[in-house]
């Protein structure tokens, strides 16, 4: 695993809710045939994939796992220096993982991978990965039909039909799935403490069960003409329900444990819709829109229960909501030799929030509250690139508008509602001396705002003397990222260094109240980190290695404690061709202990992924068999020590397992719906 897969994978585990952040034209190298071969294009790394032995691989999380500069954990996709990056498949906006897992490989074209993404996407987009699918014109119906079962600590299991009708010019297409997943964790925090001149302990031990169903549906079309002009639009409906057992223990010094029981019921409604015109008129124009409207509602009920008859039960509901219209024009054309694009992008996002704490005693230091934020931005961007021989130069300018309102139980809270200008420039230089090596340097500001999660007032009850807890208050980060990239016959190196202004961190401090009461939630932070990685990719017959070494140092104070622990991460890819068309891949990682903001992580030495697969039917039919974390050894350990709390956090994830995927298809073509996100910042906030 990556120093920053890990880190962002672990500060999720912090949070009440799972958190939609931390989790944040050259010449082409030649490779021998049958080989996967990657090449440097400015500061974006692309790899063909037809011809290539990732394309029997099975799916395009197979594909990406295997890939430099990219680590795939439980399908969470990780660009190293970056973090998570955001992800397009044939020029739309991915909406979840799970069509990571429903695109087969064999399908695939090209993935990309841009290192610095310029101003056309939202400043806070540190990278961003294409994949483009193989476009096939077969007439009349098509089918998929792919069906997988994992087994770890439970079972879970998933199924995809995918059916694709083309006529003429016109493209049908329709996906359903059903999947049903269920996870167990277990854990035990510690919290140590002086309160009121005495050596304080407040412990809780955890037995997550969490099993959960959701289904998706999504049906859509394009139209493409032969002269040059393209539309299309999809709707998807996705349904979620899910049912946490939690059972355990609290306890505070020396006192008895009190055995507890934490039952919380789950159900959300996910819409979304999407249009896209794209038309190229008089040869070299190019007029391009998209338009996306996202409408996601979720209920929560949570009930706690003490065996001890002293104290009551704890219960409370919550009601979430959220809106998102964008939309995003711009134009490409050729000017001064170069490629420029202008465009406009343009949104409007509501979220509320609806909590109400049932338990009066409780109620008197976390009331019920009714929060409500909207948000209306608008923003105009210019880009232009040109390539000079072996140089290649690109540079971006962005300019956005936001104005931000924030009311609680219906009154404006003038402290946190405001309105903000913005101006973010990016540059991008890269030289090839030769056929076999190229470099480059970029330097991007970027303004990122916090997701929305983050932003809510309300508090959540954890335990007795427990809290957890958004930030209204929580402002705008400010990056600058200074790259330096380099590819030489195969060996490549990534250096970033940036310097984040009230980037956002996790803390635990006394709470004001009647007793005592800890406190967990984000703060507005200023950190510093250097990301140094090493890649060496390079094929030796069957053999596919791809290594990588990174180091990651932050400089971060807070109140005089330090969290300076660099992290060392090492990733080993291997993939193997056998005869009569066996697929093999062994991948290890693993990370030292170190700090990633205030958190820091315990150390995994070792842990390893394999898979054995194979097609069938002239290619119809594929067939692999999964193992993860066979070693048993992922450590998902970390401490943080905060305004004079120290928390030690032990908890283990159910990530051993066993997976089995049968896929099938029928006179196969992936559809191909040509938009693309109106607006990628929001999407990840929301």
């Amino acid at each position: 695993m990556s120093a920053i897969s890990a880190a962002a994978m672990a500060m999720v585990s912090q949070e009440p809710v799972k958190s939609d952040s931390l989790t944040r034209l050259l010449t082409e190298v030649v490779v021998a045939a049958k080989q996967p071969a990657t090449r440097l294009e400015g500061s974006t790394l692309v790899t063909s994939v037809p011809g290539s032995n990732l394309q029997n691989l099975g799916t395009a999380v197979d594909v990406l796992a295997q890939l430099p500069m990219i680590t795939i954990n439980d399908d969470e996709v990780s660009v190293a220096g970056k973090g998570s990056p955001q992800v397009y498949i044939d020029g739309r906006p991915m909406n979840d993982y799970d069509e990571l897992r429903q695109l087969r490989s064999d399908n695939i074209k090209r993935v990309e991978v841009e290192m610095a993404p310029g101003a056309m996407y939202g400043s806070d987009v540190k990278a961003v990965l294409k994949i483009t699918t193989r476009r096939n014109f077969l007439q009349g119906l098509s089918l998929t039909e792919r069906v997988e079962t994992e087994r770890r600590r439970r079972w879970s299991a998933n199924n995809l039909l995918d059916m694709n009708y083309r006529r003429g010019e016109w493209d049908f297409f329709a996906t359903g799935t059903v999947a049903h997943n269920n996870s167990l964790v277990k854990g035990r925090t510690t919290n140590t403490l002086d309160y009121k001149g005495q050596k304080t302990i407040v412990g809780g031990s955890q037995h997550n069960e969490y099993p959960a169903d959701n289904a998706t549906v999504k049906a859509g079309f394009n139209y493409a003409s032969e002269k040059g002009m393209s539309a299309g639009a999809y709707y998807r409906y996705n349904p979620e329900k899910a049912d946490l057992l939690n059972t355990g223990a609290e306890w505070l010094n020396e006192m008895p444990h009190i055995d507890r029981e934490i039952s919380r019921k789950t159900c959300g409604r996910n819409h979304l819709g999407a249009v896209y015109y794209d038309n190229t008129f008089a040869g070299k124009y190019q007029l391009h829109f998209d338009g996306n409207y996202r409408r996601s509602t979720w209920d929560s009920n949570v009930l706690t229960h003490y065996k001890n008859d002293m104290y009551g039960d704890v219960s409370s509901s919550d009601h979430r909501s959220s809106t998102l219209w964008a939309g995003k024009l711009y134009l490409k054309f050729p000017i001064w030799g170069g490629l420029a694009t202008i465009g406009t992008q343009e949104s409007y996002t509501r979220t509320s929030l609806d909590y109400k704490m049932n338990n009066a005693e409780i109620g008197e230091y976390i009331p019920s509250s009714l929060t409500d934020g909207r948000q209306i931005s608008a923003a105009a961007f210019l880009t232009w690139k040109k390539a000079i021989g072996r140089f290649s130069l690109s540079g971006g300018l962005r300019y956005e508008h936001v104005d931000y309102l924030f009311k609680v139980d219906g009154k404006r809270d003038c402290d946190v509602s405001r309105r903000d200008n913005m101006l973010t420039p990016d540059i991008s230089l890269g030289y090839s001396p030769d056929d076999q090596s190229q470099i480059g340097l970029s330097y991007k500001m970027s303004m990122i705002r916090p997701p929305y999660s983050q932003l809510t007032g309300s508090l959540a009850y954890v335990g007795r003397h427990e809290i957890e807890g958004g930030n209204p208050s929580l402002r705008d980060e400010r990056m600058h990222d200074l790259q330096f990239f380099g590819m030489w016959n195969g060996f490549m190196l990534q250096a970033d260094v940036t310097r984040s202004i009230d980037t956002y961190g996790f803390v635990r401090r006394v709470y004001p109240a009647d007793n005592l009461q800890l406190l967990m939630r984000p703060v507005n932070i200023d950190v510093s980190a250097i990301d140094v990685y090493f890649v060496w990719s390079k094929n030796i017959g069957a053999w596919s290695p791809n290594y990588s070494l990174g180091m990651r140092r932050q400089w971060l104070e807070i109140e005089g404690t330090k969290y300076n622990k660099p992290i060392c991460s090492y990733s080993l890819e291997n993939m193997i061709a056998l005869p009569c068309g066996f697929l093999i891949t062994i991948n290890a990682r693993g990370q030292s202990s170190g700090d990633m903001h205030t958190n820091r992580f315990g150390t995994t030495w070792l842990t390893m992924d394999a898979s054995i697969g194979k097609t069938f039917l002239n290619k119809a039919l594929q067939i692999k068999l999964s193992a993860k974390d066979v070693l048993n050894t992922a450590n998902n350990d970390w401490t943080m020590n905060t305004y004079g709390v120290f928390v030690d956090k032990q908890q283990s994830y159910d990530r051993r397992g066993v997976s089995l995927s049968v896929s099938y298809r029928f006179q196969p073509r992936q559809s191909k719906y040509k938009g693309g996100a109106a607006s990628e910042s929001e999407m990840n906030r929301l």
